[in-house]
């Protein structure tokens, strides 16, 4: 039997949105980053596709480099590119995410923030976000179908919590890039060790946060029953 309410069209998975939402939030906010040092380089030619978003002048350790792609040949421009695309993935990210076309734009403003030296380390969370954006509408069936009952009712109180320790990984590991700041570690090699393994336990959590969330979108009927 189908249950008719949850097999409507439109129905919006909370949880999912949620952390696509954050997810945006927080990269728009890394692209933004790579904006404004971009822009302190000054108008001046980026002599290449790959560039160093931070120049020398800024540099505040060793691998503080931030790299990244352009196809502007010119880091003021850049920088200011990359610094609105940023802001309209926040803004989208924050208030749209629920459209019918949601997924195909949240897309786009990230291959476009890529393109405008963005930053080249969030393209696989773009990537895995886009994917996470596309169920945000969508029946859950086949999640339903692997994840048996009892597991999801232990799951869906676990979505918050794994979406806050991901942004808090992600975000330090922003911030090392920039800065350099770990407490009690003074090494740049190490530092950057840890860098690399805070935003790969980061993106490990948001995977985590992403399946406990389809855990509670189903419990809350975010489904088509059959």
């Amino acid at each position: 039997m189908i249950n008719i309410k949850n097999s409507k069209q439109g129905n919006i998975n909370h949880a999912i949105k949620t952390i696509v939402a954050t997810l945006g939030v927080v990269f728009g906010i890394g692209g933004i980053g790579h904006g404004f040092f971009e822009t302190l380089q000054g108008n001046n030619a980026t002599n290449g596709y790959v560039i160093h978003a931070i120049g020398e002048a800024n540099r505040m350790w060793l691998h503080g480099n931030e790299p990244a792609f352009t196809i502007i040949p010119n880091f003021l421009i850049t920088g200011i590119a990359a610094m609105l695309v940023g802001t309209a993935i926040i803004i989208w990210s924050s208030c749209f995410m629920h459209k019918k076309h949601a997924s195909v734009i949240f897309l786009s403003l990230f291959i476009l923030l890529f393109l405008v030296g963005g930053g080249i380390g969030q393209v696989i969370f773009f990537i895995i976000g886009w994917a996470m954006s596309t169920c945000i509408n969508r029946p859950l069936n086949w999640w339903q179908k692997i994840l048996p009952a009892s597991m999801r009712k232990f799951l869906s109180k676990l979505w918050r919590p794994f979406l806050i320790v991901s942004t808090l990984l992600i975000l330090f590991a922003l911030q090392i890039a920039i800065f350099g700041f770990v407490p009690g570690v003074s090494n740049p090699d190490k530092i950057s060790t840890i860098m690399v393994s805070s935003l790969g336990a980061g993106l490990l959590f948001l995977i985590l946060s992403f399946i406990s969330g389809c855990a509670y979108d189903i419990n809350k009927g975010g489904i088509t029953n059959e």
